[in-house]
């Protein structure tokens, strides 16, 4: 067909021979040699640089943030909890979308896939893989906190660092398996299946019966299970930090285990405020995704997509806000004082008195 069109324009004459010079300029294709390829974005140079600056930018600071929390509870021994091993985990899901936020910006950018068929379905389970192991961590996350408000006598007996590390274990190996299932499953890897609206493309293929699984397993039932605990946990950490405040306006001294529940139902709060970031950037983008299908949508499908990708570089931003033994720990980092011998072992939640 593009050969077609070439051909009509070339025998009208000197008029149309520029004309023609002019929308081969205008218009590029992904693969100029395929007649099937799909059309390029349209960028000026300008518009380009700008785009390309501002993801490398966002996938940099994603990355270099997320490292720093990842350092921070590796390194130090007192932040050693089965809590910051969510967070850890979140972290290390976080820190490795912005790996791969410079090859979903050139799929944006040049609205081309120029990496093959395989790559593709291995690039979409690897971001689905991503996507779903951070919302399973978030699910671990309102577990913990819900143990930890709800039944704090029975948090360190059942809740330890050894039964957090294999319950992360298995999110990860579950999300694993799981999306190369989805992805494997459909036509990538079957060419008598494949179609293309266009050459040079990258788009998500499953069945029905794939997107209703998809839609309970990564969505109605981890945010349905997150809603619901943190409801709990906001009501129950206010009626605890109600009793507590009355005890000190009383005159009475609050107890060890009272103004643990206080540290607890701040951390609560804390992590409280990341799981409702993360919902707000990703549920306007899964229910969108599962309910259009055209250009436009798609186009805004992929926006909301990257609302998503951006929230992976907040969550280190909440930690900065609420968490002052992050505040200590970079300043350990940055400063290089963590090749200090035994500098693990620091008390790093009395360095900021």
């Amino acid at each position: 067909m593009k050969g077609q069109g070439k051909q009509n324009k070339l025998v009208t004459g000197g008029d149309s021979i520029m004309d023609y010079e002019m929308e081969d300029h205008e218009i590029q294709y992904c693969f100029p040699a395929i007649n099937s390829s799909c059309i390029k974005g349209k960028h000026s140079k300008h518009e380009y640089n700008i785009m390309y600056v501002f993801f490398s930018f966002l996938s940099a600071w994603t990355v270099f943030l997320n490292l720093l929390v990842i350092i921070s509870i590796s390194h130090f021994k007192k932040l050693h909890t089965p809590t910051n091993l969510l967070i850890l985990s979140l972290a290390v899901s976080d820190m490795l979308i912005g790996l791969v936020m410079p090859i979903e910006a050139t799929r944006l950018i040049e609205m081309c896939w120029y990496f093959g068929d395989t790559f593709c379905g291995l690039f979409l389970a690897i971001t689905g893989l991503l996507i779903s192991a951070s919302l399973y961590n978030l699910i671990l996350i309102a577990v913990d906190r819900y143990v930890a408000v709800c039944h704090p006598l029975l948090y360190q007996q059942k809740i330890t660092t050894t039964k957090t590390l294999c319950v992360i274990c298995i999110c990860w190996l579950w999300s694993s398996a799981y999306n190369i299932s989805c992805v494997t499953d459909n036509r990538y890897f079957d060419p008598l299946r494949r179609t293309y609206g266009c050459y040079g493309e990258c788009p998500f293929m499953v069945n029905a019966a794939w997107s209703i699984t998809d839609l309970f397993m990564s969505f109605l039932f981890p945010c349905s299970v997150i809603i619901i605990l943190y409801l709990k946990i906001f009501y129950v950490a206010h009626q605890q930090v109600k009793v507590i405040n009355s005890l000190m306006k009383g005159g009475k001294c609050a107890t060890e285990g009272s103004t643990r529940r206080k540290s607890e139902s701040k951390a609560a709060l804390t992590l409280g405020i990341i799981v409702t970031v993360y919902l707000c950037c990703y549920i306007p983008y899964y229910i969108l995704s599962l309910t259009v299908n055209t250009v436009i949508s798609f186009k805004i499908v992929r926006f909301l997509l990257w609302i998503v990708y951006i929230n992976s570089g907040l969550n280190p931003l909440v930690y900065a806000l609420f968490y002052r033994w992050f505040k200590v720990s970079v300043k350990h980092i940055l400063t290089l004082k963590i090749f200090q011998t035994a500098s693990s072992l620091i008390d790093i939640f009395t360095e900021y008195n």
